[in-house]
């Protein structure tokens, strides 16, 4: 009697746990068929980013604190940004090896600016980590009292110089990360749509 108590529980574990599975896969299979028809609504999706930054700084001013978790948020978007304006192969190791580089010179054929970090990812990225640090301001162990403004002036500090940095490196290799425009060839000329002055080939 007692063994087919323990098969029955048993059973009844594995079908709950099938149902739990099963329901998990659905979940994810609905999110990510919903992050798949937000790709192309690149305004939008900003939109609904700028929402949640807006939250989160209304809710650490109302509180006055968890600084930390927002000086950890900003070396994180440092940390995205420059991913974002980074070319997906970097030209100094790319010289090293063989294979296409960035265009240095007029002459060269147009390569499209490829980043390291694409924009859709960059958004999801930005967007999680300000819904996770919205969270963690949920619990008073991560309020630290630190001196906000000695926080601000690192950052301050650090943003200054990866940025003179990365843009060191774009003036060297010739290279705008940002493109109006999509990018066409006509004939021995690359033009963007934007152009009014468009020469037929």
């Amino acid at each position: 009697m007692n063994l087919g108590g323990g098969g029955g529980g048993s059973g009844d574990d594995l079908s709950s746990s099938s149902v739990v599975s099963e329901w998990s896969h659905s979940l994810s299979r609905r999110y990510q068929h919903l992050l798949d028809k937000s790709t192309p609504h690149v305004l939008n999706r900003w939109i609904a980013f700028s929402v949640v930054a807006f939250i989160y700084a209304v809710r650490v001013y109302l509180l006055e604190g968890y600084y930390i978790i927002t000086y950890g948020l900003g070396i994180y978007i440092l940390q995205l940004f420059i991913l974002f304006l980074s070319p997906q192969v970097d030209p100094e190791i790319q010289e090293l090896a063989d294979g296409p580089t960035l265009p240095t010179r007029g002459s060269d054929e147009f390569r499209p600016f490829v980043r390291r970090l694409p924009e859709f990812k960059f958004w999801y990225s930005i967007t999680k980590a300000f819904c996770l640090a919205f969270l963690l301001t949920l619990f008073s162990m991560f309020d630290v009292p630190v001196f906000w403004p000695i926080l601000l002036f690192y950052w301050l500090v650090l943003f200054i110089s990866t940025m003179k940095r990365q843009i060191m490196h774009m003036i060297k290799y010739k290279y705008v990360p940002i493109s109006v425009g999509k990018q066409r060839y006509t004939g021995k000329k690359v033009i963007s749509e934007d152009d009014t002055n468009i020469v037929s080939a």
